[in-house]
């Protein structure tokens, strides 16, 4: 198994790629912002994602996207292929395009917002922090990729303060023994309480 940074090589692997993204999203019944294999194509072209190759096959993916010009920088679409699941590869692709990502774009602040509680014990481990959505870039095209979640309407009637998806930052300047790792289980409370409170008052509405 090969983590590497994807080049234009790994073009040939674009279609599949966001497929897979569609595909576990629906079987997880989240919302995730759509992307074209053109789009991810040019992630590779720039040097701006990582991808895992085992024998020929994509195995997983992630790439970067870098917000209020350049200020903020996240670590999207992370993804395993199904054939490839339960090996820890999703855990080697985040610290690989985080740690890539550090290296190309050392001042900015590292977010991501996520309702995976593993993504998020993975965020934490790496240093993120949660956050509220104040402390995220302020990029209307960053937000405006939340459309075609279908927890679009939790986001617009709190006025953007607040989701299913957490919010997550590393904030470079932060002084490492401020920020300690949370335990998975404490995400996994999280996500149910945001689930009871917002999908709650959906069925009332």
């Amino acid at each position: 198994m090969k983590v590497v940074i994807a080049d234009k090589s790994h073009i040939k692997y674009a279609e599949a790629i966001c497929e897979t993204i569609a595909e576990s999203a629906q079987v997880r019944g989240t919302g995730i912002a759509k992307r074209t294999p053109e789009y991810i194509a040019s992630k590779m072209e720039n040097g701006n994602a990582v991808i895992a190759i085992e024998e020929g096959k994509f195995a997983g993916f992630c790439y970067i996207e870098r917000w209020g010009h350049g200020k903020f920088v996240a670590n999207s679409g992370l993804i395993v292929h199904p054939d490839f699941r339960g090996r820890g590869l999703a855990k080697k692709i985040k610290h690989k395009v985080f740690a890539h990502s550090r290296s190309k774009f050392p001042d900015a602040k590292v977010f991501s917002i996520t309702t995976g509680p593993a993504v998020m014990k993975m965020n934490s481990d790496l240093g993120y922090k949660p956050v509220p959505f104040s402390e995220l870039t302020d990029d209307q095209t960053f937000w405006d990729g939340c459309q075609t979640c279908k927890n679009y309407d939790v986001l617009t009637r709190t006025n953007r303060k607040m989701c299913l998806c957490t919010g997550m930052l590393f904030d470079p300047k932060a002084k490492s023994e401020e920020v300690k790792p949370i335990k998975e289980k404490v995400f996994m409370r999280l996500k149910r309480i945001k689930q009871a409170l917002y999908l709650k008052k959906e069925k009332k509405e």
